[in-house]
């Protein structure tokens, strides 16, 4: 399979601290590729450092088999098949979204495909701003404008740092949409969210980061299958004013008026069990039910213990 993406022991200092540490991971050509981690785990320096917003440290990123050297000039075959959507808004405000559109593909040295272009701002709902100047849109016009900005030149790799920072439920839900049919007509996504549901709905491999370390890699659902955990969830007829002490050990959690609970459940302890201690402290059980877990208990479970993680190694399955 080719790779689209390939780092290689990649180090980057900033002063006296080490922000990015000899990390090494690759991205297969047409996955959606998620890099997560908690704020300070060096995702958006490793993005700087791919896209040539910051120097590389020491070690080697190649894209789709092109090296990113320190020099931008002799990097511009693999920035060229590069489109970066990030976190800040970065664009000449006073510009309108038609004008900074037409500009970007000049920039990566092709020319505005007018059909594309026309795809782009339909499906991102941009046609009623784009005469109006950057600065003067909204928080989520803005977001939907980046990712064009992004895929304007028709990158072979897009990178998207926290692309539904910000933005409502049901614009968060579109960007989604938007991002697979992308993908499926042939573009390679690496996405870094602290949605873990975003994470989870869209990508087929995560990589995990936590100082700057690579703590996890794996495909997400065998991810999720190293966490030996369950969660019960039960519903009350009778809302509970305060969690009995007797449930503190399985992490009790009440919501909706006090009448839903739940209960983390390992492996080994059985439902019937647990419903019967319930039971037996009084609550009135209307239903439940049970879930495996999610690749959120996955992040806090690595990303709390890193000195466990740095001693077992990189959590992965060749």
């Amino acid at each position: 399979m080719t790779v689209a993406l390939d780092i290689v022991d990649l180090c980057k200092h900033f002063g006296s601290q080490l922000v990015v540490d000899h990390l090494s991971f690759r991205v297969e050509a047409g996955e959606i590729f998620g890099l997560l981690g908690p704020n300070g785990a060096g995702k958006s320096t490793t993005i700087n450092m791919i896209a040539g917003g910051c120097r590389i440290g020491s070690g080697a990123i190649h894209v789709f088999g092109q090296p990113v050297l320190r020099s931008a000039s002799r990097s511009r075959a693999a920035r060229c098949q590069l489109g970066v959507m990030h976190q800040e808004l970065i664009a000449d405000p006073f510009f309108t979204i038609h004008q900074a559109l037409q500009l970007q593909p000049g920039f990566y040295g092709t020319q505005l495909d007018p059909h594309w272009y026309a795809h782009i701002v339909e499906r991102l709902a941009l046609t009623p701003y784009l005469h109006k100047p950057v600065n003067h849109l909204s928080g989520g016009t803005k977001r939907r404008f980046m990712l064009a900005k992004a895929l304007i030149h028709k990158p072979a790799l897009l990178i998207l740092d926290e692309p539904s920072a910000g933005v409502d439920l049901e614009l968060r839900h579109s960007l989604w949409q938007f991002i697979r049919d992308v993908n499926r007509s042939g573009t390679t996504v690496l996405l870094t969210t602290h949605y873990l549901e975003e994470a989870e709905q869209m990508c087929q491999r995560v990589a995990i980061l936590k100082q700057g370390r690579l703590v996890a890699l794996d495909a997400t659902e065998r991810l999720k299958q190293q966490i030996q955990q369950r969660q019960l969830h039960v519903r009350l007829s009778r809302p509970l004013r305060a969690i009995p002490s007797a449930l503190m050990p399985w992490q009790p959690q009440l919501s909706s008026g006090g009448r839903a609970l739940q209960l983390r459940l390992p492996a080994e302890t059985s439902v019937c069990l647990l419903l019967t201690q319930l039971q037996q402290l009084g609550l009135d059980i209307s239903d439940f039910d049970t879930s495996g877990p999610s690749l959120e208990d996955v992040f806090l479970h690595l990303t709390r213990d890193v000195a466990s993680a740095k001693t077992t190694g990189v959590l992965h399955v060749q």
